[in-house]
C-alpha cells in the first residue's frame, strides 16, 4: 500500500511539475502547458496558478525576468518522492564501472543516492546519480556534473570527499564517501538541540563552508538536510553541491582554478536558487548576481536558528508566502521561541539573518571567530559592532526598497496631481469664494479621492502587491484622513479656510520619517525639509498678502515624490 504524502513529498512534487511547466517557454505555451498539469495534478492546481503567476509577471519577490530565464528552486535533499512515470535506469545488483548497486538511500531533487560495493577496493561508497535520464532536464544532467566538479576540487574532513566521476548510458554519476547516520533536518524532528551541542555541531560546517569559499566554491543550497551527521562519531559533514557556483568574484573567495561553472549558464538574474526556508533574501528575490560569501552565511545562519528553535526563521504554508517572509518580515526572536538561549548566541544568529547583506559576518572566518568566542564565554562582535552598525547605515536603503520600483512612475504622476490641486488651492484663494471651506473639501476629498483609486489599481495592474506595499498604503491613507480632518478642526474652532495649512507639511513629514525607517534612510532628508517647510508656511501665512504658502508646499511636495519616483523608474529600466 502506498503511503501517504508527507508536506515536504508534496512540496518537492510542486517544484517539480512547476519547473516543467516553465521549462516550455521559447519553444511552446506555458500556459498551455500550465492547464495541462493542473488537470494531472488537481490538488497542486492553486499553487501552480499562483506561483506562475508570479514568475510570468516579473515581480519584485523573485520572479523571472527575461524570456529565457528559468526558475531553478531545489527541493529539499532528503525527500523522497518519485514520479509514478519513472522507470530507474539503475535497480538492485546493477553494476556500473566498477560499481555494484546494493540499495537505494536517498531522492530529491539533484538526483538519486545509492549505497554501493566499490569492488576493486572493496568498501562502501555513496553513488549519485538521475535514475532516468530519459525523463531528466538537461538542467538536472548539468547540474549533477556541476555537483561532481565542485565537490571533487574542495578538500576538507567535514566535506564529504568525491571518489570517481563518470558517465553509466548517457547519464552522469559520481561515488563519494558513505556517510552512515542522519541527516541534521532528521535530527531536529525531535526538537531544538542545547546551545552548546548546536553550536560544536555548527563550528565544523562553518569551518567547511569556508574553504570552500577560499577554493571559489559557493555552495547555495545549505540547509539541514545538506547535513550529514555520522552514526557514532557524531562528525557533521556538508554535502549536495548541486547549485554550487565557482566564482573569481565572491567577497574573500580565492581565485578560482578555472573560470564560470556550468551552472552559471543556467542561474541567470531572475532564477530563485535554493530552497524557500534556508534562503537569503536576495536568492528569494532571483538575484543571482548579488550571490556572494553572504548568502551562504545568511543560511548558515537559518540552520543555526533552526537548531536552536526547532524550525527555521521563515515558514508558511505556501512556498510562495515563505518567499515573500524571507524578503519582507524579520524573524521571531529566538528567545521568545526558546528562552533558554543566551543573548549573544541570539546577536550572533541575528547578524547573519540580516536582510542588507554588508551588515552579516563579511566571511565564514568572522562568524567562526563569534561561535568560539561564545563556546569559551569571551565577548563576541555581534554585540559590540550592532549599534556602530545602525547608525553608519542610517541612511541606507532598507532590503524591502526594491518595491518602490514598481511605484516610480506613480510617484511621478502623484507630484503633478499634488502640485496641480495646490495650484487650484492657492487660486480660489484669490476668489469671492476664499471663505467657502466646503469648496476646498470638495476639491481635495474628490480629487485625493479619485486618484487613490487610480493610483491603487495601476499598482495592481503591475503584479502582487506585497505586505509592505500595503503597509504604506495604509500609512498614506492616514495622512490623507488628517489632512482632511483640518478642516472640519478649522470650523469648529471658527477659524478661516486653510489656517492650518502649515499642518500639512507637519503631517508630511512623519510620513516621510515612517517611510524612511521602512524603505530608505533617505527619506529623512524629505522628512527633515517638510518639517521646516510647515514653519515657512506659518511665517508666510503670518505675513499676509499674497499668500503663497500653498502653492510653495505644492512645489516643494511634489519634488520629495517626482525626484525619488525618477530615481526608482530608471533603476526598474536598468534591470
Amino acid at each position: 500500500m502506498k503511503s501517504a504524502e508527507t508536506e515536504e513529498q508534496r512540496e518537492e512534487r510542486l517544484w517539480h511539475v512547476l519547473e516543467g511547466v516553465l521549462s516550455v517557454r521559447g519553444t511552446g505555451d506555458p500556459h498551455a502547458a500550465l492547464e495541462e498539469a493542473a488537470q494531472k495534478h488537481p490538488d497542486l492546481q492553486h499553487d501552480l496558478r499562483e506561483l506562475f503567476a508570479t514568475a510570468m509577471i516579473a515581480t519584485d519577490i523573485g520572479a523571472l525576468q527575461s524570456e529565457d530565464v528559468s526558475r531553478i528552486i531545489a527541493p529539499d535533499s532528503d525527500t523522497q518522492f518519485a514520479s509514478p512515470d519513472d522507470t530507474p535506469l539503475s535497480s538492485i545488483g546493477t553494476r556500473i564501472g566498477d560499481y555494484e548497486i546494493r540499495e537505494e538511500v536517498g531522492r530529491g531533487g539533484m538526483g538519486v543516492v545509492y549505497r554501493a560495493t566499490q569492488e576493486s577496493l572493496q568498501r562502501t561508497v555513496a553513488l549519485k546519480m538521475i535514475p532516468n535520464p530519459a525523463f531528466a532536464r538537461a538542467t538536472d544532467l548539468a547540474r549533477l556534473r556541476v555537483e561532481a566538479l565542485a565537490a571533487a576540487r574542495l578538500s576538507h574532513p567535514n566535506i564529504v570527499p568525491v571518489y570517481e566521476v563518470g558517465e553509466y548510458k548517457g547519464q552522469p554519476w559520481f561515488s563519494m564517501q558513505f556517510v552512515k547516520g542522519e541527516t541534521l533536518s532528521q535530527r531536529l524532528t525531535a526538537g531544538p538541540m542545547d546551545s552548546r551541542g548546536a553550536v560544536r555541531l555548527l563550528i565544523p560546517i562553518v569551518e567547511a563552508i569556508g574553504s570552500a569559499h577560499q577554493a571559489g566554491v559557493l555552495h547555495r543550497d545549505i540547509k539541514p538536510s545538506n547535513i550529514m551527521i555520522e552514526q557514532g562519531t557524531g562528525k557533521p559533514y556538508i554535502t549536495d553541491f548541486g547549485l554550487a557556483k565557482r566564482t573569481e568574484d565572491t567577497r574573500h573567495a580565492a581565485p578560482a582554478a578555472t573560470g564560470g561553472s556550468d551552472v552559471d549558464q543556467l542561474t541567470h538574474s531572475g532564477a530563485i536558487l535554493g530552497t524557500p526556508a534556508w534562503m537569503s533574501p536576495e536568492q528569494a528575490a532571483g538575484k543571482s548576481e548579488c550571490i556572494d560569501v553572504a548568502s551562504d552565511i545568511y543560511s548558515l545562519g537559518c540552520v543555526l536558528y533552526a537548531m536552536l528553535t526547532g524550525r527555521p526563521p521563515f515558514h508558511s504554508a505556501s512556498p510562495l508566502d515563505t518567499l515573500r517572509m524571507v524578503m519582507e518580515q524579520d524573524p521571531p526572536g529566538i528567545r521568545i521561541l526558546n528562552p533558554s538561549v543566551d543573548v549573544d548566541l541570539e546577536m550572533v544568529v541575528l547578524k547573519c539573518l540580516q536582510k542588507p547583506r554588508d551588515l552579516r559576518y563579511d566571511s565564514a572566518a568572522a562568524l567562526l571567530s563569534d561561535l568560539q568566542a561564545w563556546l569559551e564565554g569571551e565577548p563576541v562582535s555581534a554585540r559590540s559592532s550592532a549599534f556602530l552598525q545602525i547608525m553608519s547605515r542610517i541612511f541606507r536603503e532598507s532590503h524591502q526598497a526594491a518595491v518602490l520600483e514598481s511605484w516610480g512612475l506613480l510617484w511621478m504622476w502623484h507630484s503633478l496631481v499634488l502640485l496641480v490641486l495646490c495650484l487650484i488651492t492657492n487660486a480660489v484663494e484669490y476668489t469671492d469664494h476664499r471663505d467657502n471651506r466646503y469648496i476646498y473639501v470638495a476639491l481635495w476629498g474628490l480629487g485625493i479621492g479619485c486618484w487613490a483609486v487610480i493610483f491603487w489599481n495601476l499598482r495592481h495592474r503591475a503584479g502582487p502587491i506585497t505586505a509592505i506595499e500595503r503597509q504604506i498604503a495604509h500609512l498614506w491613507g492616514g495622512c490623507i484622513a488628517a489632512s482632511m480632518a483640518l478642516f472640519g478642526i478649522e470650523a469648529i474652532m471658527e477659524f478661516a479656510p486653510l489656517t492650518l495649512s502649515p499642518v500639512l507639511a507637519a503631517i508630511a513629514g512623519i510620513m516621510y520619517a515612517v517611510k524612511a525607517g521602512m524603505l530608505s534612510g533617505s527619506f529623512y532628508v524629505h522628512s527633515i525639509i517638510m518639517f521646516g517647510m510647515s514653519g515657512v508656511m506659518a511665517a508666510m501665512y503670518a505675513d499676509g498678502e499674497p499668500n503663497l504658502s500653498i502653492s510653495l508646499y505644492g512645489l516643494v511636495t511634489a519634488g520629495t515624490f517626482f525626484f525619488p519616483g525618477l530615481k526608482y523608474y530608471r533603476q526598474q529600466k536598468r534591470n
